[in-house]
């Protein structure tokens, strides 16, 4: 069964569509590039038995690496004409004739990947007038797939800050006093959680953060047993926040059942 397709990948779809109907080709899609492989991220075939969403190849041996790198023309009408493009695997299987490919430019200037589409039969028709649409179909592509990039990135970034942090145990913890103002007498601490100064973010930001790539349970869990240990040194209650969501789970129930809970206060953030 084929996995269903996002919002966006419908949109890439219904421009792919527009760019195999207008060239008269058998098929189009857009792939992604990583650098090794080519990763057909969503495909509009009339063969659909020979290419599908979620097919990869070589990247160095693709014909689109080959126009990237200017050893093909954009446009080729005629593939057996190209001696380069005849020896690469796609002129074998599926036995591509006709190419256009164009590539899929980021805002900030980075190649995504390309907007193609292929024929099985050479097409004497293709001119520059269809690397111009195609063009144009690459570009309102590129404005669909950039916000998934960024959010890809921003993931990405946050777990490479993060998941280190959770490997070595958490949070540093910071007991900070809590004095009975009536009396002047130190009644017990606030757990703390503080993260290393060069992310320069608060302690709400990171656990926000954890929480939006899905490791937010993990370092409150984390947090949570930094802050039990203060209960061996210090005199009076110890203070710790938490958010409602992980109180329930069953890991933190668990772990809160071993404490002395008449010196322990949940602070619910």
């Amino acid at each position: 069964m084929s996995k269903k397709r996002t919002a966006a990948q419908e949109q890439i779809a219904d421009l792919l569509l527009t760019a195999r109907s207008s060239l008269g080709l058998s098929m189009s899609f857009l792939s992604r590039l990583d650098g090794t492989t080519q990763h057909l991220e969503v495909v509009e075939s009339s063969v659909p038995f020979v290419m599908k969403d979620g097919t990869t190849q070589v990247q160095q041996t693709s014909f689109c690496q080959a126009i990237l790198d200017k050893r093909l023309p954009e446009v080729i009408p005629d593939v057996r004409k190209f001696p380069a493009a005849m020896a690469l695997p796609a002129a074998k299987f599926p036995r591509i004739r006709s190419y256009v490919s164009v590539p899929v430019v980021l805002s900030d200037g980075s190649v995504y990947g390309t907007f193609c589409a292929a024929g099985l039969t050479a097409d004497r028709e293709l001119q520059e007038r269809d690397r111009a649409l195609m063009s144009v179909l690459a570009k309102a592509a590129a404005l669909i797939v950039e916000p998934g990039v960024r959010e890809a990135e921003r993931r990405l970034e946050i777990e490479d800050r993060l998941l280190p942090l959770i490997d070595s145990g958490g949070p540093e913890i910071h007991m900070q006093p809590i004095v009975d103002l009536a009396t002047g007498e130190r009644v017990g601490f606030e757990a703390l959680s503080r993260f290393p100064r060069e992310w320069n973010l608060p302690p709400d930001v990171v656990f926000a953060e954890a929480h939006s790539v899905g490791v937010g349970a993990a370092l409150e869990l984390l947090a949570i047993r930094r802050a039990a240990e203060a209960l061996d040194f210090v005199t009076g209650y110890v203070s710790i926040n938490l958010s409602p969501a992980v109180l329930l789970a069953p890991a933190s129930m668990a772990f809160l059942e071993q404490l002395p809970l008449d010196r322990v206060v949940l602070e619910l953030s």
